[in-house]
Parts: structure tokens; C-alpha cells; sequence
């Protein structure tokens, strides 16, 4: 088993780290206030923007899996300098870097996203997001780095929170029977990741060379609507179906003015406006990580819910 660096700790990057302790491995999870350690996980503080004290954490680590992310308001100061701190680190050491990325760099596309589409976002976000990937493959092709990106739909499941779209914003208000407003069209089709498939993959292509070199989708369930997730958690859940309404466009525009994150959010509203589908086949006939079933997500994703509530006040 081998030693492996985990920076960032929000959903993906816990269970990223939990399921590599889980398979044998070593894991250090970099945070800035650090935390307390669990059975083959010790949490080290360190700011991940300090490229000579990330080096020093990942010296003799087989993978530096890139996890963390600026507050969203932030992304366009913040991503720079740490993108250049995991590229320097994986440099130094010479660990596989496994960069966690999302589908913003493609911008609006007709039709499903597949890796091979251009980066072609106009929007702050996407480039800043687009550009952390061109850095990492530039150095990969001049061999200074083994660098690969895990781009994922938007989250779902057990751990996800205050930044899903099918989580803190949903889930209390359906497990208590009341309505659920929601982004954009609540009938467009839609991709949602599952949590525990982003860490799956992210452990996998961390020890196949053959993923190296490129950006792979995670295998993602067919697309489903808001609408349609949320009848079948409520279902799951045996509570009644609620309603699901669109937040109105005037009213967005009002709470905007109030709040950084739905300011931010018009960026990629186009996805949840229109169909917004995942083609994962390219990791598919590679790799061996499949999408977990979608009445598996559902089972634990309320499981989940149902435990968290109960412990709130």
C-alpha cells in the first residue's frame, strides 16, 4: 500500500480519503485548520497555496489527489496560485497529480458533454477552471508532471451539503413535506454525479498510468430532471410528493443582490436552463468503475439525510 496526499476536505475530498484509508493506504488530508486524525488518515494544517510546505507533505506520496476549492465568489483570484502550488508539488515529488474538475470549462454545448469537446466557456468561472486543467496537461506533455483530471457532474449523495443542488437546498424541506424551489427548469434533463463514484474514480486513475495525460467524465447515471429526483426521494423516503417550482427570474435577480453564491450562480444557470447530459463512455471502456445504481443513490442519499436531521436540534 502506498501514501497518498488529499488536499482538501470538503465532500469529494473526505470521501476520497476515507475510501483510500479503506483500501490500505496511507492519507494525509491538507486543510488549512487541519484536523483530527482518523484510522489512516492524518490531517496536517497548512495553507495548499505554500508550494514548499505541500511539497514537504507530499514527499513520497504516490498521488496528490487536488480536492480543494476557493469560496465560489473567489475562484478567479484564488484557483491561479493554487493550481501552481499542486503543479509545483507534483513536480517536486514526482506523485501522479489527480486534479478534481467540474464540466464548467466546455461553456454551453447542444448535446452531451464528452472530454474531447473544446474548452470553449466565456464565463470567468469555466476559463479559470479550464485554464487549471491547460496548466497541469502543458506540463504533463513537456513530462515535468503525470497529471489527470476527474471532471464530475454536479454532486449528489451522502455528504453533500450546502453546495448541492439536491441537497441542503432539497432534501430537509422534502423529508418535511414541503415544496422545493429550485435553479432554472425543473423538467430539464440533467446529470448528477454520485459522491461516492468521484472518489472511486479518483483512487483508480490514480494508479493506472493509462489515464494519465487527459480529463475522464465520472460514469454518471442517465440524466434525470429535478423534478424527477425529487419524486423519487420522496418515494424512497415514504413521505408525500411536494411540489417543485423555479426560483423566478426577478426573484433570483433581488436575492442576488443579497447573496455572493446566487450571484455567481447566474454564470452557469444555461444548466439548468436546457438539458445538461454527461457521456462518460470514453471511462467506461477503459476503466472498471461503473455508476452505482440509481435506486442505490437514492436508498443511501436519504439513509444519509435521515440520520442527519435526526441529530439536529
Amino acid at each position: 500500500m502506498r501514501t497518498h496526499v488529499v488536499v482538501g476536505v470538503g465532500p469529494a475530498g473526505a470521501a476520497t480519503a476515507r475510501l483510500l484509508a479503506g483500501q490500505g493506504h496511507t492519507v494525509r488530508v491538507v486543510t488549512r485548520s487541519g484536523g483530527t486524525d482518523e484510522p489512516g488518515i492524518e490531517h496536517v494544517a497548512l495553507d495548499a497555496t505554500d508550494a514548499g510546505r505541500l511539497t514537504e507533505v507530499a514527499r513520497g506520496a504516490a498521488a496528490i489527489h487536488g480536492c480543494a476549492a476557493p469560496a465560489y465568489h473567489r475562484w478567479a483570484s484564488d484557483w491561479p496560485p493554487l493550481a501552481s502550488s499542486l503543479c509545483a508539488a507534483a513536480e517536486a515529488t514526482g506523485a501522479v497529480l489527480v486534479l478534481l474538475g467540474n464540466l464548467y470549462g466546455y461553456g454551453p454545448v447542444d448535446g452531451p458533454l464528452t472530454e474531447d469537446l473544446p474548452l470553449a466557456a466565456t464565463g470567468p468561472k469555466g476559463r479559470v477552471r479550464a485554464a487549471v486543467w491547460e496548466q497541469a496537461r502543458t506540463l504533463h506533455e513537456q513530462g515535468r508532471i503525470k497529471a489527470v483530471e476527474v471532471r464530475a457532474s454536479d454532486f449528489f449523495g451522502p455528504g453533500v451539503t450546502d453546495g448541492g443542488h439536491l441537497a441542503a437546498r432539497v432534501m430537509p424541506r422534502l423529508l418535511h413535506g414541503k415544496p422545493v424551489s429550485v435553479l432554472g427548469d425543473p423538467d430539464a434533463p440533467h446529470s448528477w454525479t454520485y459522491l461516492p463514484d468521484v472518489a472511486r474514480v479518483m483512487a483508480e486513475v490514480a494508479e493506472d498510468e493509462r489515464a494519465w495525460g487527459r480529463a475522464w467524465h465520472v460514469p454518471t447515471e442517465p440524466p434525470q430532471s429535478v423534478r424527477q429526483m425529487v419524486d423519487r426521494l420522496a418515494h424512497r423516503a415514504a413521505t408525500a410528493t411536494v411540489p417543485v417550482r423555479a426560483i423566478p427570474p426577478a426573484l433570483l435577480g433581488v436575492a442576488s443582490l443579497f447573496s455572493p453564491l446566487l450571484r455567481e450562480l447566474k454564470e452557469i444557470r444555461y444548466q439548468f436552463d436546457r438539458p445538461f447530459v454527461v457521456d462518460a463512455s470514453a471511462y467506461e471502456a477503459a476503466f472498471s468503475v461503473r455508476a452505482t445504481p440509481v435506486d442505490e443513490q437514492l436508498r443511501r442519499t436519504v439513509h444519509w439525510w435521515l440520520e442527519r436531521l435526526s441529530r439536529t436540534p
